[in-house]
């Protein structure tokens, strides 16, 4: 199957000021800006098949400065998570909020107020780069590398789902503005290549062209073999 590089959005003013974003149209501070430039460096070497993108302008503003000329696809499924009324406040307040504790040790059952479940956005986001994954595969081959740019809390949602562990651990993983996390999906079962990269050359995620196998006993290979493949030396 193809392999996924999920790159977060650069810094933004609301990533300053400790505030919670969501679904407003906050853009990239400075340092956020520069952050774009330098994984566009990174990414510019790798043959991308596609490139989608939540709609927010931070996600926009990264891959314009990332990948300039590149013409990225909207995917409504990449939207960050609907926080309702906690969106705008300060990280500071919401932290004395009653829903926070929830939040942080058993997200699926998290309903923000005016807003989105957070299971709900796990479901969407998992089901849309599967989806896109499956059609990248199927146009353009196994060896195809695709990007999807989003947001922390989408990214490490879909993170969890590779690794099939439940969505209240996911607040155990961590993507940072402008890093990579690289996944390939299989028909058995996903596997995390990257994880929250930040700086390492990116080079390796493109797979070797696949050899014609000489034998068709070849077919019945354990998965433990692709999952060794998949990132010995990556």
């Amino acid at each position: 199957m193809a392999t996924l590089l999920l790159l977060r959005h650069g810094r933004t003013t609301a990533n300053a000021d400790g505030g919670l974003a969501g679904r407003q149209p906050v853009e990239l501070d400075e340092t956020g800006r520069h952050q774009a430039r330098a994984v566009g460096e990174r990414l510019r070497v790798l043959p991308l098949a596609a490139v989608v993108t939540s709609p927010l302008i931070r996600c926009r503003q990264t891959l314009e400065l990332a990948l300039p000329g590149t013409a990225p696809t909207v995917e409504d499924g990449l939207i960050e998570c609907g926080y309702g009324e906690w969106e705008g406040q300060p990280l500071k307040k919401l932290a004395k909020d009653p829903l926070w504790p929830v939040v942080q040790q058993h997200p699926s059952a998290v309903v923000f107020p005016g807003g989105e479940a957070m299971a709900a956005m796990a479901a969407r986001a998992v089901a849309a780069v599967r989806s896109w994954d499956a059609r990248i595969t199927a146009e353009h081959g196994p060896e195809a590398v695709w990007l999807a740019c989003s947001h922390g809390d989408v990214i490490k949602a879909i993170v969890a789902d590779a690794l099939g562990v439940h969505l209240d651990l996911f607040q155990r993983i961590v993507a940072d503005p402008a890093s990579v996390t690289a996944i390939r999906y299989t028909p058995t079962r996903p596997f995390l290549l990257r994880l929250n990269d930040t700086g390492g050359d990116l080079a390796g995620l493109v797979p070797p062209a696949r050899k014609r196998r000489r034998r068709a006993a070849r077919s019945t290979d354990s998965d433990a073999a692709v999952g060794g493949g998949a990132g010995a030396g990556r």
